[in-house]
């Protein structure tokens, strides 16, 4: 695997797990739309909609930079938002993110 080439687990709206590569730099919404799992992502990445809504797992929470406070409002708009939840055109894969698994939530599914 290249040094810049990360596994990001996937948890569909059915359950399934999908492992999947993306590379450094970016958004973790991309890598889900071009592993061509199941993600509206309407806006493109510009934090303009709510239809890439993730939860994070717990484990990674504490890992990732916080939330902006456009990213805060945005999730205004979308579904059953907890405290695991992100939107994922607003997260950046990294070295240490290696791994990272996030569960598509309701209103993310085409």
């Amino acid at each position: 695997m290249a040094d810049d080439v990360r596994t990001l687990n996937v948890i569909d709206r059915n359950g399934a797990l999908h492992t999947v590569e993306g590379l450094d730099g970016w958004r973790v919404m991309e890598i889900i739309r071009d592993q061509g799992l199941p993600i509206k992502a309407e806006c493109g990445g510009a934090c303009a909609c709510a239809t890439c809504h993730v939860y994070v797992d717990e484990a990674w929470l504490g890992k990732l930079v916080p939330p902006t406070d456009e990213e805060v409002e945005r999730l205004d708009d979308a579904f059953e938002v907890t405290g695991a939840s992100r939107l994922s055109c607003q997260i950046l894969m990294r070295e240490d993110f290696d791994g990272l698994t996030v569960t598509l939530a309701p209103g993310s599914e085409p």
